[in-house]
């Protein structure tokens, strides 16, 4: 089976989402699950992981109806306040619910980049462990180093690394990242998920542009451990579904057919235990 292992919904009305503005026009308005259901056909996807855009609870809540009434939306990202003393309690019980796969903190949106090793993490992510959920790490290059310290203090979270830790692709960035992200993959339990490089490389991005990026994640990780993920529809502000899911492809071609198969839906069935 063919899985988005990252894709969003949200309703403007609902008022969580404090960075989507009419500055952002391709994605200034409603989406829900007749706008990606279309998408999913032509691709031949027969199952998405829905991932939080917004921090606040509400909106996890909001997912997981979205979930039960959509038959292909086979699992949920969530997101609690890590920093409040509920955290642990709220990620209780939202775990109650089945379809809750997940939890991410909005990693990249807190200025300290060493929030990630704060000593009051250590309950929600002990209660995360304790239900054998996973743990979505939304990192910007800069948190790369401090998040090598967090895999050693939390040696048994499972953990996916969204979007490649967003290199600067369309400023030529390569290293530190390409360094540090081999030294987080020689790590067995982290996965990393191909997913929102377009969006880092560009409007005017190519194939050949996200080649390197893309050559050392495969290298780093290996296709057990690579996830596609389309990020809509945040991935319409560079070229859309189509043109991504094009890209990708390509970019996994010279792959044999068991590896693409893993790349574009088994890694995520069994990361995400879907």
């Amino acid at each position: 089976m063919r899985v988005d292992s990252h894709q969003h919904f949200w309703r403007l009305d609902r008022g969580d989402y404090d960075w989507l503005t009419s500055a952002l026009a391709p994605i200034y308005r409603d989406f829900g699950p007749a706008d990606l259901a279309p998408l999913l056909k032509k691709h031949g996807i027969g199952a998405t992981v829905l991932v939080q855009a917004a921090a606040t609870v509400a909106e996890t809540e909001y997912m997981l109806q979205v979930a039960a009434a959509c038959d292909w939306v086979h699992g949920v990202v969530g997101w609690v306040d890590f920093d409040l003393p509920q955290a642990a309690a709220d990620i209780a019980r939202l775990a109650q619910n089945p379809l809750l796969k997940s939890f991410r903190p909005m990693i990249q949106d807190i200025a300290d980049p060493h929030w990630i090793l704060q000593p009051h993490l250590a309950s929600p992510l002990a209660e995360i462990q304790r239900r054998d959920l996973a743990f979505d790490a939304l990192l910007k290059p800069q948190h790369l180093l401090p998040f090598q310290d967090f895999l050693k203090r939390y040696p048994k979270l499972r953990i996916v690394i969204d979007h490649g830790a967003k290199p600067a692709i369309s400023a030529g960035a390569f290293d530190p990242w390409a360094q540090q992200m081999r030294e987080i993959a020689r790590d067995p339990r982290v996965f990393c998920k191909l997913s929102g490089l377009v969006t880092e490389a560009g409007s005017d991005w190519t194939e050949a542009l996200l080649q390197p990026y893309f050559d050392l994640l495969l290298d780093a990780f290996g296709p057990a451990r690579l996830m596609w993920g389309s990020d809509w529809p945040v991935v319409n502000l560079a070229g859309g579904y189509d043109r991504w899911h094009a890209a990708a492809s390509t970019l996994i071609d010279s792959l044999s057919v068991a590896e693409q198969d893993a790349v574009l839906g088994q890694t995520a069935t069994s990361f995400y235990r879907l």
